[in-house]
């Protein structure tokens, strides 16, 4: 029988910096809940709005998948492997920080805000080489359909991770149903609703709400809104030891 964990939008763990107001769907930082530490691989999910001209500092990480998805404005980034270059939205950003990374992320504009989900997702292999990549989608390729962004395949569509892991951005008329299948036995989903209303399963999802669903087969979603926006994460959900 499916498991279910629903995450609803007003339940995230909250920091108001100032130059960056932040929600943690899964504990990070200062905000931190035993029950709420990862979904399987997945690991941080996190929400980030930052204010114009302002940004991360340069940071290290290490033995981990970061995934960049920018929602709103354009996002600088810069990392000790020479890359710098600006992620905006409909492009999808990877790192593999493996055996160590420096990077930095700035909003360059004076104006706007810059608003971006940042993922981290446990890799399967520790301490592989370090490596940055960024693609541009075509945001209509997801028009009532679910596109592919994230996978373990180099030669599939999107970026690719070392994990057995599969992202997917879908954009919805009002009503429209579609059925995901889960890619891999062991893997559950977690659903994460950007803009709008789904039912998912039979379960009614909000804005910003979050849902994981473990030990089945394939999820029904529907929108309930027009133009509904939904992202789905396909993770093993046996990572071995808890940290």
């Amino acid at each position: 029988m499916a498991k279910i964990i629903i995450h609803k939008a007003e339940s995230r763990g909250h920091a108001n910096h100032g130059w960056l107001d932040t929600y943690h769907t899964f504990s990070f930082a200062n905000y931190y809940n035993p029950n709420r530490v990862h979904f399987g691989a997945l690991r941080v999910l996190n929400d980030d709005r930052v204010d114009p001209g302002r940004g991360f500092g340069t940071h290290p990480h290490e033995n981990m998948e970061i995934v960049s998805i920018p929602l709103e404005g354009d996002l600088e980034h810069k990392d000790s492997m020479g890359n710098v270059s600006v992620i905006n939205h409909g492009d999808i950003q990877v790192m593999s920080a493996g055996t160590g990374i420096y990077h930095s992320e700035y909003n360059k504009n004076k104006e706007t805000y810059v608003k971006f989900l940042q993922i981290w997702v446990f890799p399967r292999v520790q301490n592989v080489e370090p490596r940055y990549d960024q693609i541009s989608l075509n945001v209509a390729d997801r028009h009532n359909k679910l596109q592919q962004i994230v996978s373990p395949n180099p030669d599939d569509e999107g970026v690719w991770i070392h994990q057995d892991a599969w992202f997917h951005l879908g954009k919805f008329d009002k009503g429209f149903s579609a059925e995901y299948k889960i890619k891999k036995d062991g893997n559950g989903v977690y659903a994460f609703v950007l803009n709008g209303s789904f039912s998912i399963n039979g379960e009614e999802l909000n804005t910003r709400d979050g849902m994981g669903i473990w030990d089945i087969n394939s999820i029904s979603v529907k929108a309930i809104t027009q133009d509904a926006e939904l992202l789905l994460m396909d993770v093993p959900m046996d990572i071995g030891e808890e940290e």
